[in-house]
């Protein structure tokens, strides 16, 4: 009997709240709460200006991003792709009278693959050339994912890859690599205009239906014949090509970049690329017959060498909102090596932007805290849902371009994940909820239930000395493929995430105490019971 009031209440905040409670706040309420209130309190965000830089190297590489973007408010921003390449074999033979006869580079970037998005061409009449092989050839098309502007000046965006030699040596992969490094480049050994897709070719013969070709979705890119005719073949016997050492540092590398200032952002495995040298040389048979005959050498771009995405803004073309912000930030280094209370001014407009952009803090602060505390001791408040709640700024962001649906968050102090992501993993907790995503009236709730409660009700917490913060960037939590299981607080897509967003800040006529729920300003939102 003494539950069913509980029961009843929570079933009217259930319902009244529209989902703003938090599913596992009722697992935390102590006692028999019959009262249930919901409040919004003030709190201090403010920006964090990361340097424009990330670490970048192959250890923080899922993924990357090759292209350019340019949009007003944040600006310009161009990512390329630098990677090492090593010979699959080493002294190589190359056979007499070798001569190239192409060099094919293969990447493949991400893709769509809903049905209406695909095309497919099929030739009935095709030959294989190797033979004239009579065949049927089927090419599947799928556009690329992009990030950016789809359509410039009418037209479907097109941009211009380009590959470079690199002239510095890059080092081992055990190296830590930011994305702002500094790296020179040697010659241009390919270029080509890329429309947008990828494709998939199969072919089969027309006499038994036997596959001559299955190539899986991908992008073909052709390098330079004379480059690798000059510094491969050229160099059979050579000690540069005899083992991996004298070869990363006599080829140290190649870079992917885009000519165009402006376009979109695609992303690519980097450990899904290579470069495949197709050459013939001279077979003597019996007879002392000499045969041209096809050969392959394949250089592995994947995992082992060293790879970076080098990113590069333009903050000048930015709005002058956004330059506005950049003086009031604080630097990313204070907030996690300072342990006393942080000095911060609040930002009316806060700008994360992934790939090394702005990240920001929220503060609860200790004023608040020992509002809570006092309302804990002294009514038994029970705290049934706490979140941090952020609106986009429509005033400055109101466009198509994809939002971001995931976010990083740590406590400035503590390391790790924050409590409610490990002890409540097992019970549906979601660190991130969004509402109105393809709206301009999106919001973010981020839980922090068990993270206040664990303040509220710690008699040792000392609110008049500690205020709470909480600092946030774009980006998703990797998991372990098999175990499906978080792999650590670093480890995540912040790297390559190319997502940036205007979120509102702080109200400053009110930076602290209980503000009206219609508010959008970012704020703590509770839903407490009283007993």
């Amino acid at each position: 009997m003494k539950m069913i009031p509980l029961f009843v209440m929570g079933m009217l905040v259930l319902n009244a709240c529209e989902g703003e409670l938090d599913d596992l706040g009722s697992q935390l309420v102590n006692g028999n709460a019959a009262d249930g209130y919901d409040q919004a309190y003030s709190v201090i965000a403010y920006n964090i200006n990361n340097g424009d830089l990330t670490r970048a190297d192959a250890s923080k590489l899922d993924s990357v991003r090759i292209g350019a973007f340019s949009e007003p408010v944040f600006g310009a921003q161009k990512v390329s792709y630098i990677t090492q390449l090593r010979l699959n074999a080493y002294n190589p033979d190359f056979g007499t009278n070798p001569v190239i006869d192409s060099v094919v580079l293969t990447i493949k970037p991400k893709y769509e693959t809903a049905t209406d998005s695909i095309t497919t061409t099929t030739n009935e009449d095709y030959i294989y050339p190797d033979g004239s092989v009579a065949a049927k050839k089927i090419v599947t098309t799928y556009p690329v994912s992009k990030y950016g502007k789809y359509k410039l000046a009418g037209e479907k965006t097109k941009l211009t890859i380009k590959v470079n030699e690199v002239s510095d040596f890059l080092g081992s992969t055990s190296d830590s690599l930011s994305s702002n490094k500094a790296i020179a480049l040697g010659a241009e050994i390919g270029s080509e205009v890329f429309n947008g897709t990828v494709n998939s070719v199969v072919i089969t013969k027309d006499s038994d239906a036997s596959e001559l070709v299955n190539r899986a979705v991908s992008y073909r890119m052709k390098l330079d014949n004379t480059f690798f005719q000059n510094k491969i073949i050229a160099k059979k016997g050579d000690q540069v090509l005899k083992d991996a050492a004298s070869f990363i540092r006599y080829f140290k590398g190649i870079s992917i970049s885009v000519a165009e200032p402006d376009g979109y952002l695609f992303s690519m495995a980097p450990n899904d690329t290579s470069i495949t040298m197709y050459y013939k040389n001279d077979v003597t048979g019996t007879g002392g017959v000499v045969t041209r005959t096809k050969a392959e050498t394949v250089f592995n771009l994947g995992s082992g060498n060293v790879h970076l995405s080098k990113i590069a803004y333009d903050r000048a073309t930015a709005s002058d909102a956004y330059k506005a912000a950049i003086p009031l930030a604080v630097k990313s280094e204070d907030v996690i090596k300072t342990d006393t209370r942080l000095q911060v001014t609040p930002s009316e407009t806060l700008y994360p932007q992934g790939m090394g952009g702005f990240g920001f803090g929220i503060r609860i602060p200790a004023e608040t805290i020992a509002l809570l505390k006092n309302k804990y001791k002294t009514e038994k408040i029970g705290i049934v849902s706490a979140k941090i709640r952020l609106y986009n700024d429509a005033t400055i962001w109101n466009n198509k371009y994809r939002k971001p649906n995931s976010m990083l968050v740590k406590d400035r102090i503590l390391k790790g994940f924050l409590p409610d992501m490990t002890s409540l993993a097992n019970a549906g907790y979601s660190l991130l909820k969004i509402g109105n995503l393809s709206t301009s009236d999106t919001y973010y709730d981020i839980g922090i239930t068990a993270s206040l409660k664990a303040i509220i009700e710690d008699e040792n917490y000392n609110p008049t000395e500690k205020d709470k913060d909480f600092i946030i960037n774009l980006g998703a939590y990797l998991t372990d493929s098999a175990t499906g299981m978080l792999l650590g607080q670093t480890n995540n897509t912040r790297a390559y995430t190319p997502y940036r967003l205007v979120l509102k800040g702080t109200d400053t006529n009110n930076t602290g105490g209980p503000i009206d729920l219609k508010s959008k300003a970012a704020q703590l939102r509770l839903i407490f019971t009283t007993k």
